[in-house]
């Protein structure tokens, strides 16, 4: 999710991209590091809403968050599970959710795309990989195992815990995640290069 500082002059995304825009020189985003999720996001975001605002690299994603507090930086992208204890602390304020659809443990907050960015999403998600050229049926297999632990009550309810929403059933295949991965690099790739991000 987009936070910002608890006194930042924006309160819904539209606000925040007029404010990001005609304040850019004043203005920073902190994130867990150089290339870390909390980077990529809020690199992808800004590209999305034509925003141009400097970027700081901490040590983790506490370190920047605290910063953010204290008022040295404006704003961050977080993974809700943990902005959620400063949200409902009120030493920050949520702006929007970059994932498609609102978040159970926070389902108050509007989507970037509910509040005008189009099909935005910048999320972190996971998938199990195998070696190039495994046999079929041990993909199959596994694929198998994987889905049947999704569907359990203990993997999810524990996902629920940690804020991360589990995929349908539609979504668990080997070709729909050979498919994501191509899309995913499409979309993230000249975010990255815009931004000027490589791998250390």
């Amino acid at each position: 999710m987009l936070i910002a500082r608890k006194d930042f002059p924006a309160n819904t995304l539209p606000e925040f991209i007029a404010y990001a825009k005609a304040n850019a020189a004043k203005l920073q985003y902190g994130s867990a590091g150089v290339g870390s999720t909390t980077h990529l996001a809020c690199a992808l975001l800004n590209a999305a809403a034509g925003i141009e605002v400097t970027h700081v690299p901490y040590r983790g994603a506490g370190p920047a968050m605290a910063d953010m507090i204290g008022g040295q930086i404006q704003y961050m992208c977080s993974n809700t599970p943990g902005a959620l204890p400063q949200i409902q602390g009120g030493t920050v304020k949520a702006i929007a959710l970059l994932a498609r659809g609102r978040s159970q443990l926070m389902p108050e907050l509007a989507t970037a795309d509910e509040q005008g960015l189009a099909d935005f999403e910048a999320i972190a998600w996971s998938g199990l990989f195998l070696p190039k050229g495994t046999p079929a049926a041990i993909v199959s297999k596994l694929n198998l195992a994987a889905s049947e632990a999704m569907d359990s009550k203990a993997v999810q309810d524990r996902m629920h815990e940690l804020g991360t929403t589990l995929v349908g059933t539609d979504r668990r295949s080997s070709e729909y995640l050979q498919m994501l991965v191509e899309r995913e690099i499409a979309k993230w790739g000249p975010a990255i290069k815009a931004a000027g991000i490589s791998a250390d």
